[in-house]
């Protein structure tokens, strides 16, 4: 990247005025922002699968500026009202909820489901939250970090699995004897993007049953293809959000299906943003709230 850019896509704020064509939105309402814009007209817009949009215009995507500003533009139907119960901080991870709702549906998780997701990080936490308001009766959760898995175990998931220095046929062997899903899970996420837990999660797969690929890694990595193939599972990859994930995200927080509170372990003031992002570089916490400039918690804009 050659020019400046500002960052920032996971927002909300307090809308401070409105075109003459706006209908449903008026100044002084909170709302979170969906970041990317598409054109509306093509294919996949008329779709309903805008996310694949080619003429995508996303926040802190370049060459387009993102939302860690005091005022940013947004089109009506991509700015949602937000609950009186639903604070500006939940609002503002509504972005990454929206992505673990767009993957949770691509898996078809449904009632009476055994669900394993790798990775604890934010998306994959969300992720075994989003699980278990569709109705799992199982969710699982495996990492290489044993704080984070802890924390899986507190926060959504009914067992955590701390990954060993083992093959992965040898961890999904014991990721489903040891939480008795022997005939392996109905569905698999990842969210890690690592090769190992990548085949692992396909080799802890059920017979028939679906994975989502949410994490990204390397472009090309060793595949086991033979179990995909075997199994007769289906293989899907994911891609941020799509029509009607924003408003079910927004539900679930509305309706305490879902929390997000014990996500944030970090809040710093627009002058601590450089600050902020170092924080997330050396991996501490697991969601870090900027307020936006000039403002205080639960005043105005808050991005992530």
């Amino acid at each position: 990247m050659e020019n400046p850019l500002v960052l920032g896509h996971e927002s909300a704020g307090v809308i401070t005025g409105v075109g003459a064509a706006v209908t449903n939105l008026k100044t002084g309402d909170r709302v979170a922002i969906e970041p990317g814009f598409p054109c509306r007209t093509c294919d996949f817009c008329r779709s309903g699968r805008y996310n694949l949009c080619d003429f995508m215009r996303f926040a802190a995507t370049p060459p387009i500026d993102g939302t860690l500003c005091t005022y940013y533009t947004v089109p009506e139907d991509f700015a949602y009202k937000l609950p009186d119960t639903v604070s500006m901080t939940e609002g503002a991870l509504i972005e990454p909820l929206s992505i673990a709702v767009h993957t949770v549906k691509l898996a078809q998780v449904a009632m009476g489901h055994n669900v394993l997701v790798m990775g604890a990080g934010p998306i994959g936490l969300l992720c075994c939250t989003v699980a278990r308001s569709f109705g799992a009766s199982f969710v699982a959760c495996a990492d290489v970090a044993d704080n984070r898995v802890r924390f899986a175990k507190e926060y959504a998931a009914h067992e955590s699995y701390l990954m060993k220095a083992i093959s992965p046929q040898e961890n999904a062997r014991e990721i489903t004897s040891l939480f008795g899903i022997e005939q392996g899970f109905d569905a698999v996420i990842d969210a890690t993007g690592a090769t190992p837990a990548i085949s692992c999660g396909i080799h802890a797969l059920r017979k028939g049953a679906v994975f989502v690929q949410a994490g990204l890694g390397a472009s090309e990595i060793p595949f086991p293809i033979e179990q995909i193939c075997s199994k007769e599972a289906v293989f899907k990859g994911t891609f941020r959000y799509g029509a009607g994930d924003y408003k079910l995200a927004v539900e679930l927080l509305r309706s305490r299906k879902v929390s997000v509170d014990t996500l944030i372990t970090d809040t710093y003031s627009f002058a601590h943003a450089e600050q902020a992002f170092n924080n997330v570089v050396g991996r501490n916490g697991i969601k870090t709230i900027i307020l936006g400039p000039g403002v205080n918690l639960d005043d105005d804009i808050l991005t992530c």
